[in-house]
């Protein structure tokens, strides 16, 4: 499976991330042309070394002072640049990220959001060149690793601002990317955040498969170490994300079933995964229990500490640095029509690396309450909302 993984240890904005495609092998005169027909700008593509690293340097030139843009306004912008469809699509999904977080931040409806920065030409032509740059290099999976943020505080429209920035804040909570915090000056934009967000799953670690070709996108600062954004395309093997774990297990012969029905949510609280308890007989014929705990190796000792509290257990036993196969997840809504009455309900969407999905299923609390207003079974309920959902995203 063809992989593009970003790397960005050092951050990323747009034009960073438009770099190391080109670097990567997308076609910069075709980039150049695509961005240069859809936005009064001039875009020039050249080489340029941090820290030893040889990088693609992007720099969009704008020719004359613009005006803040509202949303509407960017919708149409893009809509008229005659862009390809998949591009064109790709480009307003992550302005439609941008926008709501500028809502959000601002308390603003989403017509009235007005861009600021992100507003600008040069955003729009790092953004349109990055998703034409992707869809040239054809990958079947995008991932990303943490991204850095950076630290210290920034220079915004609305004054100086603790990093990151209100807009990219807003995004890292709604989206998926995984981040931490690391430098003295910004490191991650809201259009580098937005555009991750957008293609990119998240992954903790580079995937396991052979490096194809590697590249390198410039920014425009100069920090302690390489201010380069890294991109690689991979063939990978592994269809299913390997997920890293540790399995905490007790016996317990002295617990009540009220005890044992808390210690799920507490267990949850603490940062378990998955918790399994099971009725047992243990030694001199006493009833008890196996308490089978799943969770990730840094969360293992606050959730040991919490069985013991909760159960008295003196000993649990540990099966270190396990992995296991999961299916990668997403949550979306589905519209059914019962009893000539329109629900939403929330639907969960197990997928492979390849998009490929191997299971729908219906949000419990969801259909009980709508079970409950039309008065059918529930498990008929569940099954419409499935069944119409796989007939929406199948």
């Amino acid at each position: 499976m063809s992989s593009l993984i970003f790397d960005p240890f050092s951050g990323a904005a747009g034009d960073m991330i438009l770099g190391s495609l080109i670097s990567l092998g997308a076609d910069a005169s075709e980039i150049v042309k695509t961005v240069e027909s859809a936005v009064d700008v001039s875009v020039s593509v050249g080489k340029k070394n941090k820290k030893g690293i040889d990088s693609v340097d992007v720099h969009i030139k704008v020719p004359y002072k613009e005006h803040t843009r509202n949303y509407a306004e960017i919708v149409d912008t893009i809509k008229s640049a005659g862009l390809s469809p998949t591009v064109e699509n790709n480009v307003l999904g992550v302005f439609a990220i941008m926008a709501q977080a500028e809502s959000k931040v601002h308390g603003e409806p989403l017509e009235e959001v007005h861009f600021h920065e992100v507003g600008q030409n040069d955003a729009l032509a790092d953004v349109i060149g990055s998703c034409a740059a992707i869809h040239m290099l054809g990958a079947e999976s995008i991932f990303c690793t943490p991204v850095n943020i950076g630290g210290g505080r920034v220079k915004a429209a609305h004054g100086y601002m603790a990093v990151p920035a209100p807009a990219t804040l807003e995004i890292l909570r709604s989206g998926n990317l995984l981040s931490y915090g690391s430098g003295d000056r910004e490191l991650l934009t809201p259009t580098g955040a937005a555009l991750l967000t957008h293609f990119a799953k998240p992954i903790e670690y580079i995937p396991k498969g052979k490096v194809v070709a590697a590249g390198y996108g410039a920014g425009d600062a100069e920090t302690e170490d390489p201010n380069v954004l890294r991109t690689m395309l991979m063939e990978t093997n592994d269809i299913l994300t390997r997920d890293h774990i540790e399995i905490l297990e007790t016996n317990v012969d002295d617990v009540t079933g009220e005890v044992l029905g808390n210690l799920f949510d507490r267990l949850l609280a603490a940062g378990a995964r998955d918790v399994t308890i099971t009725p047992t007989i243990m030694k001199k014929g006493r009833s008890g229990h196996i308490i089978k705990v799943i969770t990730r190796s840094e969360n293992s000792e606050r959730v040991a500490r919490e069985i013991m509290k909760e159960t008295g257990t003196l000993g649990i036993r540990v099966i270190p640095t396990a992995h296991r196969f999961v299916a990668d997840r997403r949550m979306d809504n589905v519209n059914v029509l019962l009893k000539n009455m329109e629900f939403v309900v929330a639907i969960k969407i197990a997928q492979d690396r390849t998009g490929e999905i191997l299971h729908i299923s219906a949000e419990y609390d969801d259909c009980r309450e709508v079970a409950f207003e039309v008065g059918l079974p529930l498990k008929e309920v569940i099954r419409r909302v499935e069944e119409k959902a796989w007939e929406r995203f199948e």
